[in-house]
């Protein structure tokens, strides 16, 4: 059934319906990464959005049990140029059209992708809805639609739960957590207690971590209470601190820096990263509509330790007196690259330390 993407600016790209034949509505952005589809879909840090996917060929490996990044898919709509609708991964569960079905997700295919995403790189990031018919009804209903600004509180979890292991006690702060930060978690055997967002100060120390992850998320920082920031400024003295994408966002506003809302949201797998100190370069997964402004921030507090080789733009801070560090990508992968993968390394490089000289103290 042929079906229409119509965007907040009254442009309109025609496609063949896949998936839910339903009528939805979110913002629109578009992902450059060649692979990992499914991880991207159930990425919670696309709660509320519709995808535009620049691989040319979509689903053709199927939807398998590894790849999954939350329990469901996040996404409102997802457009892609072309479909596979015989899967050909190896165990033949499910297609992405079945998948997307289960969900009540629609989709849309044979769109000129290249096309739309162009205009996106140039609009930006705006509302669209997909519909069966172009007309005065569907365009108003659009416009008038408002967008949901709680995308952390439809995503995180609201009670805490373990992910138990045998090595270290890591506290995970949940604001929209992808399985893959808790499978790198696991590969250093951590004991993991995952908190809501809420969580105070006491219900987190409480616990005796030997460190403690902002974890990834979405939407926009700026519209988390301020009791969040409150938490973070604490728990930075208290223990080892890793931010992770919207956790990296709040760690540098916690510590007074300000965001700027990027042209075109950066989401891809395939972005060029630099530590500054060693000087290496590595490939790094990104999906991210902020940057941290250069001139907000209080260089007594905060450094600068990775950056973006595209825009020279921030993609790491690191504390001057705490053990707590930043980075805006994704050092899991979950798509993508396991180069950054040392950035969870160094986190529990920082936590032996921690643990060891507490160990010397009690002593």
């Amino acid at each position: 059934m042929r079906r229409h993407l119509i965007l907040e600016d009254g442009s309109v790209f025609e496609g063949e319906g896949f998936g839910a034949p339903a009528t939805t509505f979110g913002e629109i952005i578009f992902d450059t990464a060649m692979t990992g589809y499914q991880e991207i879909i159930t990425n919670p840090i696309y709660e509320g959005q519709m995808i535009v996917f620049a691989m040319p060929v979509v689903g053709a490996d199927g939807i398998h049990a590894e790849a999954y990044e939350s329990v469901k898919p996040n996404i409102r709509g997802m457009i892609v140029h072309d479909l596979a609708e015989v899967s050909t991964n190896r165990q033949r569960r499910m297609n992405l059209d079945r998948f997307l079905k289960q969900h009540n997700i629609p989709g849309l295919a044979q769109v000129d992708t290249r096309a739309l995403i162009r205009h996106l790189r140039e609009s930006g990031p705006q509302k669209a809805t997909i519909v069966d018919y172009v007309d005065d009804h569907a365009v108003d209903q659009l416009v008038a639609t408002v967008l949901t600004n709680k995308q952390v509180q439809n995503t995180a979890t609201p009670k805490p739960y373990a992910n138990p292991g045998r090595g270290h006690h890591i506290v995970v702060i949940d604001f929209g957590l992808k399985h893959g930060i808790l499978r790198s978690l696991g590969d250093y055997d951590a004991n993991v207690s995952v908190l809501p967002y809420t969580a105070t100060v006491d219900e987190v120390l409480t616990l005796d971590p030997d460190g403690i992850i902002l974890s990834t998320g979405p939407g926009n920082p700026n519209d988390l209470p301020e009791s969040v920031l409150t938490l973070i400024r604490v728990l930075q003295s208290k223990a080892p601190m890793l931010g992770l994408g919207l956790g990296h966002e709040l760690f540098a506003l916690a510590n007074g820096a300000t965001l700027s809302t990027l042209p075109a949201e950066y989401h891809g797998m395939n972005h060029p990263i630099q530590e500054i100190i060693s000087q290496e370069i590595f490939y790094a997964m990104q999906g991210r509509g902020y940057v941290v402004d250069e001139d907000s921030l209080d260089y007594k507090k905060l450094f600068v330790t990775h950056r973006d080789l595209v825009d020279n733009s921030i993609q790491g801070l690191r504390h001057r007196d705490y053990p707590a560090f930043s980075v805006q990508f994704f050092p899991d992968g979950g798509p993508g690259p396991l180069e950054a993968s040392v950035i969870f390394a160094d986190f529990f490089e920082t936590v032996e330390d921690y643990v060891e000289q507490n160990n010397e103290s009690f002593n």
